[in-house]
């Protein structure tokens, strides 16, 4: 959430960073005309509660009895004004509040400007595009042929943009992400279990609700929500604390399934499995001081594309502009990896530095240890990655001529001594 200091006093930066997002600035102009409003009731507030001590100290004062609830009487009709004016102060809260929320977080600076992801710069690609002596198979194709992946079962069992993973195919999943939660607490991280579902404050405190409820799963009966991503828990983990600055950088990665409603048009992304309404992802999450927030962004970054890397999957690194920025980025960066059968880059990373944007909603702060007022702390949060997009990059990648998939080295421990997935009966 943005300051409302920001917004009083320096209006014309806001209103520049929805433009720059290619949005309406005109919101702004409605937040600053709520401010002033609020500001005006609570004036009259503090004349009439000054104005109510100082009669009722005279009030006590008074010898004739008929005079004393003379006052006593003028009061209550300032009581129930001042009551009046108070209820009027927590509408226009709520609607400042309400419009505030709604606001998207600035973009830094550097951030390119652009309408959407085909103005994203790409900075640098490790790798060559894999070469093959035969046609390499798009996993709609290898999966099934391989018996490891039945798009069948997973309508029959729920609907379309389900499936089921089946023997080698569950388990090289299973492979990558205890793989990566390994290799995440190698770099430094801490592992967490979280809960796959949270209260509204949470998303709330992430910038997931309001805008996004419609995506979002929930229960029908309580105030409990499927998580979208990682990301949300992690914020709560630390809603409403105090954190010592000796403490920081706190650096966390869980693993979640996500649950997300996609709406995606027909035609577009809609073979295999790159989109759908639950999908596995391993989440790194920091808190630190926003002094830190740059280096602690780069080693995210780095952190995500060692794991592409040691896959030994082509990838590039990419610099989203500002009108593909999500609501709460202050910067992104996304990591993308190729897959030969598809012939695409796939997007299986976002690391992205928060700013106070999260920490300001869920009122995380930090302690200095020179003992001043406590600060909001700085979050970014990246992906590390996402599923299933890592594992279609691996089964096109690792592909044979013979439709089996070798199993990349460093999975091999989580596979059982498995270093080829073949079809039954070769």
């Amino acid at each position: 959430m943005l300051d409302i200091n920001l917004i009083r006093e320096n209006p014309d930066l806001v209103r520049q960073a929805l433009i720059k997002r290619n949005m309406d600035p005109a919101p702004v102009d409605d937040a600053q005309a709520l401010d002033v409003e609020r500001r005006a009731l609570l004036s009259k507030v503090e004349v009439l509660k000054a104005e109510r001590n100082r009669v009722s100290k005279e009030i006590s004062q008074i010898k004739d009895a008929a005079a004393r609830q003379e006052k006593i009487e003028a009061m209550r009709l300032v009581g129930d004004q001042i009551a009046a004016l108070d209820e009027q102060v927590r509408g226009v809260d709520e609607r400042l509040r309400e419009l505030v929320a709604g606001l998207p977080n600035l973009p830094d600076d550097s951030v390119p400007a652009g309408k959407d992801d085909h103005d994203n710069v790409v900075l640098k690609t490790y790798g060559s595009l894999p070469e093959f002596d035969f046609t390499p198979q798009p996993h709609w194709d290898l999966g099934p042929a391989l018996g490891i992946i039945d798009f069948e079962q997973g309508v029959k069992i729920t609907g379309s943009r389900f499936y089921v993973l089946n023997g080698a195919g569950a388990r090289l999943q299973r492979a990558l992400i205890a793989w990566m939660l390994d290799l995440h607490i190698r770099q430094g991280y801490t592992e967490k279990y979280t809960p796959f579902m949270v209260k509204s404050d949470v998303l709330f405190a992430a910038g997931q609700l309001p805008k996004f409820g419609d995506n979002l799963y929930r229960d029908a009966e309580e105030d409990f929500w499927m998580v979208p991503t990682a990301e949300v828990p992690l914020t709560g983990i630390h809603m409403g604390d105090v954190l010592d600055e000796a403490a920081l950088p706190l650096r966390y990665t869980a693993y979640t399934p996500c649950f997300r409603r996609e709406k995606v048009s027909a035609g577009r992304d809609v073979r295999g499995i790159k989109r759908g309404h639950q999908f596995d992802k391993v989440e790194m999450y920091i808190y630190c001081k926003p002094e830190d927030a740059a280096a602690e962004h780069a080693k995210m970054v780095e952190d995500a594309r060692q794991t592409c890397e040691l896959l030994g999957l082509t990838h590039r690194v990419i610099q989203q502009c500002s009108g593909d920025l999500s609501f709460a980025s202050h910067i992104t960066y996304d990591l993308e990896v190729w897959a030969p059968g598809c012939g695409e880059w796939l997007e299986v990373s976002s690391v992205s530095n928060v700013g106070q944007f999260q920490s300001r909603r869920a009122n995380i702060k930090f302690r200095p240890t020179d003992g001043s007022k406590p600060l909001l702390v700085n979050t970014l949060n990246g992906s590390g990655l996402g599923m299933p997009r890592t594992l279609i990059a691996v089964l096109e990648t690792y592909q044979q001529a013979d439709g089996s998939v070798r199993v990349p080295e460093v999975l091999r421990p989580w596979m059982g001594g498995i270093e080829v997935i073949q079809a039954e009966g070769k």
